[in-house]
């Protein structure tokens, strides 16, 4: 065998092998790519308010975890951290959640997080139910979150859907 045939079947077997190299980092790369949108989070904001319970929940309908950051609530035109602080209602007539810089929450998939709720008893009259729902309507939440992968994630959604079932005709948002 000559020398210049060496070479060549030399260089030749060079090239091969960085083209499977190359094709292996492009295989891990659409890996990587399919697993970000297969692991991603569906997160949107449920108002349930039937049977007197009156709630907010943040749901993830997606296949990964949902991480969220931080919860603003918006009432009036001023922000703030927590609901307790834009409702004129008992603090121990409904569960709340908190989350800042030291407490995250995790949500994951097919689950749900409770941001506030309420359960009237059964002696409990309209009329209460009523003010729970003239203190929410007006607010807005906004959830910053991430997924797994450190993708961001912002939700937000107003409250006003409650004020559709008060029963004083002049209520405004």
């Amino acid at each position: 065998m000559s020398k210049g045939r060496v070479v060549l079947s030399v260089t030749v077997s060079i090239i091969i092998s960085l083209l499977a190299l190359l094709a292996t980092f492009y295989q891990l790369h659409l890996q990587r790519v399919h697993n970000e949108k297969s692991m991603k989070p569906l997160g949107q904001i449920d108002l349930p308010d039937h049977k007197k319970k009156v709630a907010v929940h943040i749901r993830n309908n997606g296949l990964g975890p949902l991480i969220i950051d931080r919860l603003t609530f918006v009432k009036d035109g001023q922000l703030y951290t927590t609901i307790e602080d834009c409702l004129d209602l008992d603090p121990r007539s409904y569960m709340r959640v908190s989350i800042n810089d030291v407490v995250k929450r995790v949500v994951l998939p097919n689950a749900h997080l409770v941001v506030f709720e309420t359960q009237f008893e059964d002696h409990e009259s309209e009329v209460e139910i009523d003010h729970a729902r003239k203190q929410l309507a007006p607010i807005t939440l906004k959830v910053a979150g991430r997924d797994i992968y450190d993708n961001q994630i912002k939700l937000e959604r107003d409250f006003h859907w409650f004020s559709r079932y008060i029963q004083d005709n002049d209520f405004d948002r």
